[in-house]
């Protein structure tokens, strides 16, 4: 506070000591050289401000960035025991809170949220573990160097759709460019990748992961199509799995309504007669006419 408050008087007493250096020069330079020493050190002063200007914001980014991480490191495994400690209680208390008519229906969604998503993570870890063997192998018996360490880079990255076969493309073509001295072994090297990126997209991505989420590939595309442009990296990561959970709710809505009066408010009965019909309204199913008592 001390420092603060002594500031504006020791930029004052600063530009007073220029100014006097300034008029001690006058009267030994001529004015033309006097002029040259006064922007010479104007010039210089100004990109010392900026100097300490960018180190000060560099200081404070750099502190920020250090005091997120260790948080990350320190926090993170605390938040994980309280959630794996506590985590049959905080469902029941969850289960708790829904309104007891709805209870199985929201069970039953929760169910359904939770198999797809077990389904994705399984179906993308396969994907990504074939992906990892086949490339290194390829890459391997093509004779590029460091071929394992590449199909494991591939293999990890694939989990971000795209990025992981670009990432290992544009570093397997570079490696084959510098390594080999003809282009028949870079072609190669791009036979292996265009095969291998029509493989997944055709067959590991549609049978492993799309069918165990329920969707059609060309949602999983729009999918990641929109979180890419809406949110950016973290998007195109939650994009699928968040595909997949609208698709259960979707699913759900669209059955409800074909079981409900809106869809089919009149159904026929066994007896020629008409009458309201629900799964919500157990009580208005058809009921046989009371038979008429002889006279």
């Amino acid at each position: 506070m001390r420092l603060l408050a002594r500031f504006p008087g020791l930029v004052s007493a600063t530009q007073d000591q220029f100014g006097n250096l300034m008029e001690l020069l006058r009267s030994h330079l001529p004015e033309e050289e006097a002029a040259k020493v006064r922007a010479a050190v104007g010039e210089r002063i100004a990109d010392a401000f900026t100097w300490f200007a960018t180190l000060f914001q560099t200081m404070i980014t750099s502190s920020f960035a250090i005091l997120s991480t260790l948080s990350l490191v320190v926090v993170t495994p605390i938040v994980a025991f309280f959630m794996m400690r506590d985590w049959h209680r905080m469902l029941a208390w969850v289960d708790a809170a829904h309104p007891r008519d709805s209870v199985d229906t929201i069970r039953r969604l929760a169910r359904e949220i939770d198999e797809t998503l077990v389904g994705f993570i399984h179906g993308q870890a396969l994907v990504c573990l074939i992906l990892a063997v086949y490339y290194g192998t390829a890459l391997s018996l093509a004779g590029l160097e460091s071929a394992l360490a590449l199909g494991s880079l591939i293999g990890v990255l694939a989990i971000v759709p795209v990025a992981g076969v670009a990432t290992g493309f544009a570093l397997s073509v570079g490696l084959a460019a510098l390594q080999y001295e003809t282009w028949t072994k870079v072609a190669v090297v791009c036979g292996i990748f265009i095969f291998g990126q029509m493989v997944e997209a055709n067959i590991l991505t549609p049978k492993l992961v799309g069918d165990r989420i329920h969707l059609h590939p060309v949602w999983v595309i729009f999918a990641l199509l929109a979180g890419g442009k809406l949110f950016g990296f973290l998007g195109v990561l939650v994009s699928v799995p968040a595909a997949a959970v609208i698709g259960v709710l979707v699913r759900f809505a669209l059955d409800r309504y074909r079981h409900s009066i809106i869809y089919d408010p009149r159904r026929p009965n066994t007896f020629g007669r008409f009458e309201l019909e629900s799964d919500d309204t157990a009580h208005l199913r058809p009921t046989p006419p009371h038979s008429a008592r002889p006279p």
